[in-house]
């Protein structure tokens, strides 16, 4: 996949077959969409263009704007790539870009640098400065200026019902199950490994403590989940504590994974953590003897599940 981080960075001898969005989370109601993009490339006289934005333009535009995202730029690329598109620009999104109107932008940007033979987007899609086009607007520019629009219909939308706010509730909620069946994948966190207090070491649950350097990655509701990495080419499992450690009288959030039969040195590796489900809220415990007792029935019921799946 070509990235290019600016409209004006693209460039290609073929026409493109086109759609836009923010795309946070690369959820199955995307994957809708973007394998539609990727069917109409089979003609080798097209590329398969995805044009999206960073900041996201609620960061922009709403002043404030807490919002979380699903993945990080970087976790974008990788789903994108893997999904098979082959073009993706991801452009600044500022005020000055959100004051394009409907037409400068259809012109300047999909009709001039892209080339755009078709664009395939959702029914409820709208563009330009204050978001005031529509799908018919978009249609009329196609007449205009001889690009064909393919419209995503209410029927196939709401046959998959999810969006980007329900999977980022869900996870808020603790609902691993349900984030994970409308993403289609299994969430997951990116981060490096750094050193922690080391008190997991004493009570034979050594942990591997998680960096997370993009504070705008939503992070889920506080617990102990059953998860999931590759580390050195092996499929390892394990469990992971989301929360302020207040048995120990914890002061900041951290996230740390204890990986079962796993003893290498992960320090300063960069590493996925993908979400597999949800065992428990955060507890504060009398004494850290009664922690490892519960650590080791989470271990249990960790195993326990990952032997059915």
């Amino acid at each position: 996949m070509k990235i290019f981080h600016s409209i004006n960075d693209f460039s290609s001898t073929k026409k493109t077959i086109l759609t836009l969005g923010t795309f946070d989370g690369v959820h199955i109601g995307h994957k809708k969409i973007l394998e539609k993009v990727i069917q109409k490339t089979k003609n080798e006289n097209y590329e398969s263009l995805v044009l999206t934005f960073f900041p996201h333009p609620r960061m922009v535009l709403q002043e404030h704007s807490d919002i979380k995202l699903l993945n990080t730029i970087d976790e974008k690329i990788d789903l994108l790539e893997e999904i098979g598109i082959e073009n993706l620009v991801i452009h600044p999104f500022d005020e000055t870009f959100s004051r394009l109107t409907a037409e400068e932008f259809v012109k300047t940007v999909l009709v001039d640098r892209f080339h755009i033979q078709k664009i395939i987007i959702g029914y409820d899609h709208r563009f330009g400065r204050n978001r005031t086009a529509n799908i018919d607007d978009l249609i009329d520019f196609g007449k205009q200026y001889d690009f064909e629009v393919e419209q995503i219909s209410v029927q196939e939308i709401n046959d998959i019902s999810v969006s980007s706010t329900k999977i980022r509730k869900a996870l808020l909620d603790g609902d691993m199950d349900l984030a994970n069946e409308y993403l289609g994948y299994d969430y997951f966190l990116t981060g490096i490994i750094v050193k922690g207090k080391q008190l997991g070491r004493t009570i034979n649950f050594p942990t591997a403590n998680l960096k997370i350097e993009e504070n705008y990655k939503l992070i889920p509701q506080n617990g102990v989940y059953i998860v999931k990495s590759t580390l050195n080419q092996k499929t390892v499992f394990g469990m992971m504590n989301i929360g302020f450690n207040p048995t120990v009288e914890g002061q900041s959030q951290s996230i740390e994974i204890h990986y079962f039969d796993f003893n290498e040195d992960l320090y300063n590796q960069k590493i996925r953590v993908s979400m597999l489900h949800r065992i428990r809220s955060e507890q504060k415990f009398e004494s850290v003897t009664l922690l490892k007792q519960q650590l080791e029935k989470d271990k249990e019921t960790a195993l326990t599940y990952l032997n059915k799946i």
